[in-house]
């Protein structure tokens, strides 16, 4: 019996890093039934693309991703992962490594993204993505700490 997107997304595993996971390799792969399976079927789910407007709702995610689906596979890695996590979300800021297809040959963008999990009945469910503009050099990572409180 084939899996629905919810059944496949339950099968993935008991954690938000399970989905992330799940999510990641839908990109690489073009299929929007196992991307949309990681995504949680609420109505105030969101999704911003790099420099795009704020898309709301599980219908509009799915219609970007389809659109960007149509020139292809999304190449990308996740890497430089940091998380907060409770016991009903968790929060992971991804540096995205995305390779770019040129005239001159492969080429690499950098993305800064933020993943939002939530906890569901039905597991563990991205409820936001929201992408930064890419650069074409690597981000430098700032871990001093800060003295000054905002």
């Amino acid at each position: 019996m084939p899996k629905t997107p919810l059944r496949a997304a339950a099968a993935i595993g008991g954690t938000a890093d399970d989905v992330e996971a799940a999510f990641y390799e839908a990109l690489q792969r073009g299929d929007i039934d196992a991307l949309m399976g990681c995504w949680s079927d609420d109505d105030e789910v969101f999704c911003v693309h790099p420099g795009g407007p704020r898309l709301v709702g599980p219908v509009a995610i799915r219609a970007a991703f389809e659109q960007m689906f149509g020139h292809g596979a999304i190449h990308v890695r996740p890497a430089r992962v940091r998380k907060v996590e409770s016991l009903a979300s968790a929060v992971h800021n991804v540096l995205e490594r995305i390779e770019v297809i040129t005239a001159e040959g492969p080429q690499h963008a950098f993305v800064l993204a933020t993943n939002v999990y939530h906890k569901t009945a039905q597991g563990w469910r991205l409820v936001a993505h929201h992408a930064s503009p890419g650069s074409a050099r690597e981000p430098d990572e700032d871990d001093t700490a800060r003295q000054t409180l905002h």
